[in-house]
């Protein structure tokens, strides 16, 4: 590549970065005004939250008031999961421009010769559990605490330590 053909490529480079940070101030104002809906027992219980994933609103239809309240902390809670959803679905679809612009965008390893391309090794977000605290599903993601380096001691009392022991 010649120095001005460099000199060109960064030039252009310098534009599509601005113009992202252009969209990308636009994406955030209108992200910032997002908003989503979930129901739950035929639309008897309604969520609302903002983009920030926070509870806005929660409406309970009055018919609702013979519910027994676990049945109803279920309903509420599966209301306010759709609407996460919703929102994450909202979103995604916000930032497709950055995404395509982004793709568009030559990569440093195509840029620098010899650098390797490592979006390979970018891994991929886990979702997050939907599971209650205590259920059985997030028990399991948990495994017990094993020590291996552990040595064991006689005659410690309890609470106490002495200079010849360290």
């Amino acid at each position: 590549m010649t120095n001005e053909s460099a000199k060109a490529e960064l030039a252009s480079m310098i534009d599509e970065f601005q113009q992202q940070m252009q969209v990308l101030g636009e994406i955030q104002q209108k992200r910032s005004q997002l908003m989503a809906t979930g129901y739950a027992l035929q639309k008897q219980v309604t969520v609302v939250v903002n983009a920030d994933c926070t509870v806005i609103e929660t409406r309970i239809d009055p018919e609702l008031e013979d519910l027994p309240l676990y049945e109803l902390g279920k309903a509420i809670t599966e209301a306010a999961q759709a609407a996460a959803t919703e929102l994450g679905r909202k979103s995604a679809e916000l930032m497709n421009p950055i995404q395509e612009r982004r793709g568009r965008m030559p990569k440093m390893s195509d840029l620098i010769e010899g650098m390797p391309d490592l979006t390979g090794r970018i891994p991929e977000p886990i979702p997050a559990s939907t599971a209650p605290p205590n259920s059985p599903e997030r028990q399991q993601d948990q495994p017990a605490m094993t020590f291996t380096d552990v040595e064991e001691l006689d005659d410690i009392t309890p609470g106490r330590i002495r200079a010849e022991d360290w």
